[in-house]
């Protein structure tokens, strides 16, 4: 049974500031660090914030769960700031869902 849980995954300057605040997090330095553990978590946690550093180059495997209910993959910014990998994400994800971007249109 899955438990109701936020994990957040990413670089350890990102993650220190969610641990601040009492999230679980964990750090990856790599990208094979960065796949396994989202493996890993994937089986745990109902909602998972990568890093959109890390996001882009694991892509492959977050595109896994993209169909699936559980775990919901989210980028956020790196400590470097965003790379508008996540908004990105989102404007697909709506436009699949309502056939337009409803969002940010010009």
């Amino acid at each position: 049974m899955r438990k109701e849980k936020i994990a957040v995954l990413g670089d350890s300057d990102i993650t220190l500031a969610f641990k601040a605040i009492g999230m679980n997090v964990y750090n990856a330095n790599s990208v094979g660090e960065a796949s396994e553990k989202l493996r890993l978590l994937a089986r745990n946690y109902s909602v998972i914030f990568i890093t959109e550093d890390l996001a882009v180059q694991i892509e492959e495997q977050i595109a896994r769960y993209r169909n699936r209910t559980y775990p919901a993959i989210i980028p956020i910014p790196s400590s470097n700031g965003s790379t508008g990998y996540g908004i990105e994400n989102i404007k697909k994800d709506v436009e699949k869902a309502v056939g337009t971007d409803i969002l940010f249109k010009d």
